[in-house]
């Protein structure tokens, strides 16, 4: 009998083992096995939008490594993964991240939501259409965050959805954008006080990698030209030979490249025009390294500001006052 009992007692306690270890290791339909939201994103800038937002009430993992173009990134098998058990999947939409998006949907769990963010914030009527993205192919410009105006609508979307699927944290994701869109703010205002500095008629970029449309619009530049073509390419012989005269026209100063986009032709037609060929502007590889105060949306987007306008012929002494510190580190995972 004594023998039963124990017997009984034992199996009870494996199946109450069991039980703790499988709530233990599966965690909620609602998040991770640490109770919180799973957030999967596509492009460095907006990990680091969302990982503001979310503070340390969400996961927050990108899915395209830095430094690589987003616009040609093909997922790997392991994106699936992601994707598979993330609670929200941000994308910035705009015809961006197709094959992403397109693996997200087929494998996204039940109950998770993908959101568009930048197709959420800009009206059709508000697509810019323009050298790298001709409006004949149907891609419009989708570099929104370019723009802090966006970025600050991107977080509104961010904290709204995030307050959504996880309502007993929704007053911690307001507090955190509001620090963001403060922050944010006033990276605007800097921008807007140093840009008076460049000399008349000198705000314009010619760049290689089309990222400034909407930038350009709210803050009163001219982008003359972009000189990657559609497919990604070099331009052709022509078109470099266009660019040359435009530039000896405008007496444009500086010319800048992109740090994702290394370019032999930019250099040459700098060397052709006697123009400053500027090679290290940013539109979604973060500056630093993950965990450092410049890795963030903030701190690439102050540093893109601050090239130009030097770039151009004018001073920073705003932009480099502009703090990086949103008062929490940034835990998000960046796939590198």
């Amino acid at each position: 009998m004594m023998i039963v009992r124990a017997a009984r007692a034992a199996a009870g306690l494996a199946i109450i083992s069991l039980a703790a270890a499988l709530m233990t290791g599966c965690g909620t339909d609602d998040g991770t096995a640490s109770g919180r939201l799973k957030v999967a994103t596509t492009v460095a800038p907006i990990t680091s939008i969302a990982a503001a937002v979310a503070g340390d009430r969400a996961e927050v993992e990108g899915i395209v490594p830095e430094g690589t173009n987003s616009h040609t990134f093909e997922p790997a098998p392991r994106v699936a993964e992601l994707v598979s058990t993330a609670d929200v999947i941000f994308v910035n939409g705009l015809k961006l991240e197709e094959p992403t998006e397109k693996l997200a949907e087929q494998n996204k769990k039940s109950g998770a939501e993908l959101v568009e963010l930048g197709t959420t914030v800009l009206p059709r009527a508000g697509y810019i259409y323009d050298f790298s993205f001709p409006k004949k192919d149907g891609k419009p410009n989708p570099h929104l965050w370019t723009d802090p105006t966006y970025a600050i609508k991107y977080a509104q979307v961010i904290r709204d959805t995030l307050s959504k699927h996880d309502p007993a944290n929704a007053s911690a994701y307001a507090a955190n954008y509001a620090k963001f869109e403060t922050a944010a703010t006033a990276l605007a205002g800097a921008l807007r006080s140093d840009q008076g500095s460049i000399p008349a008629g000198q705000r314009k970029l010619l760049t290689y990698h089309d990222a400034y449309a909407y930038f350009a619009q709210t803050f009163g530049w001219t982008v003359i030209g972009a000189v990657q073509p559609k497919n990604f390419e070099d331009p052709a012989a022509a078109e470099v030979a266009r660019l040359i005269d435009q530039i000896r026209a405008q007496k444009v100063r500086t010319i800048f490249g992109s740090e994702v986009f290394p370019s032999r032709v930019l250099a040459e037609i700098g060397r052709a025009t006697g123009a400053r060929y500027e090679d290290t502007l940013r539109d979604d590889d973060l500056p630093g390294k993950p965990g450092q105060p410049d890795h963030s949306w903030l701190g690439l987007m102050r540093y893109d500001y601050i090239t130009m306008i030097k770039g151009l012929g004018g001073t920073t002494p705003h932009l480099q006052q502009v703090s990086l510190d949103l008062g929490a580190p940034d835990k998000a995972v960046y796939p590198q």
